[in-house]
């Protein structure tokens, strides 16, 4: 069976060449006689890989001396929690901005620890738009300012970060950490869930400022204190191992196609390709009115009819155009183009739009 075009939201596709070189390793890694999946995480094999895994991560994001890279579990929800428990210090306050549903789901959690102030929300719409952010909103005592960069559900980015001062912002970057060329110097600490441009379900990426480390609440469990994870290299309890080597070869593999300014260059071209289908079309509709507000890793799009919407996405699929259903919140489809999604795939998807367009009319 010849592969397909996997358009899902996470767990996504990832590159062909690391599948292949995966399945290579799969019973005898480097010479070792076992696989990954059997091996230690206290074994020299294992040490090597987290090693390499967090310079490759280091090198393709310029990221500075004075920040740690941690290979957590947990997904990004459970940073939900671990950030104001680390990072509230005793004000136990800090300034969130609402654009979907992790957002929202972030801002619940810290609500468990302390005060939140909603600075921005884009609520009003559906979340379909970034709000724009009025300074005088912001709480002068606030501990750290949350962000969520890309919206999976919504198919909105925000690439501007706010000027915020002293106070750290804080980024979940889960759907589109590695698709553009990022400042990690504009933030206190950054987190990604893996399932989407890095690697396998499992492992959670965390980037901290290292001032920001060794300042938790009293009542934070050993697990969720980030100075727990700094201490042990991210080894205090079994890591998700095979997550983490799946994450160091994806990380060799941007390295190779040129880095991160290669391989943003082609999810731009990628997400022009398949936004001018959808503009261009008389049937389909984007959920997201204005361009400088949509994601290039995800896009919602609509047709004037339910029926009509459960026929294209039935019949892409029987085309190898697989996981197009919208999230049940917007409804409609979505294409996820994260940066395993080759060019090949784009095309054949705008190719089926544009049938699918005359031949509905």
């Amino acid at each position: 069976m010849s592969r397909i075009y996997n358009f899902s939201a996470g767990p996504a596709m990832l590159p062909l060449e690391v599948l292949e070189q995966a399945a290579n390793e799969m019973v005898d890694y480097s010479g070792s006689g076992m696989s990954v999946l059997e091996m230690s995480h206290r074994s020299k094999p294992f040490e090597a890989i987290i090693n390499q895994a967090e310079s490759l991560l280091r090198e393709i994001m310029n990221i500075p001396a004075n920040y740690k890279v941690l290979f957590l579990q947990g997904g990004a929800s459970s940073q939900f929690s671990m950030i104001p428990l680390n990072l509230f210090g005793k004000v136990r306050k800090a300034d969130y901005i609402l654009t979907g549903e992790w957002a929202k789901k972030a801002i619940q959690e810290a609500k468990r620890y302390g005060e939140i102030n909603i600075v921005a929300s884009s609520k009003d719409k559906n979340f379909n738009y970034i709000p724009p952010i009025d300074k005088s909103n912001f709480d002068s005592e606030a501990a750290y300012f949350h962000i969520t960069t890309n919206n999976t559900i919504y198919g909105t980015v925000m690439r501007d970060v706010p000027e915020t001062g002293d106070v750290p912002v804080v980024a979940d970057m889960s759907s589109n950490i590695l698709s553009e060329e990022i400042d990690v110097k504009k933030f206190g600490l950054i987190y990604a869930g893996a399932q989407k441009n890095i690697g396998p379900a499992g492992v959670t990426i965390v980037i901290i400022r290292d001032d920001l480390i060794g300042n938790a609440l009293e009542i934070t469990p050993t697990m969720f204190n980030y100075q727990t994870h700094v201490e042990t290299n991210s080894l205090y309890n079994t890591p998700p191992t095979y997550a983490i080597y799946i994450a160091k070869l994806v990380f060799e593999w941007i390295k190779n196609k040129g880095g991160v300014k290669s391989i943003a260059k082609i999810n731009n071209e990628k997400a022009k390709m398949l936004y001018g289908a959808i503009e261009t079309s008389s049937l389909f509709k984007l959920t997201v009115p204005n361009p400088a507000h949509r994601s290039i890793m995800n896009i919602p799009f609509v047709l004037p009819e339910k029926d009509l919407e459960e026929k294209f996405i039935k019949e892409a699929a029987a085309c190898g155009l697989t996981t197009l259903r919208g999230h049940r919140s917007v409804g409609g489809m979505r294409a996820s183009i994260y940066n395993a999604m080759p060019m090949e795939g784009i095309k054949a998807l705008v190719e089926f739009i544009n049938e699918f367009d005359k031949n509905n009319k």
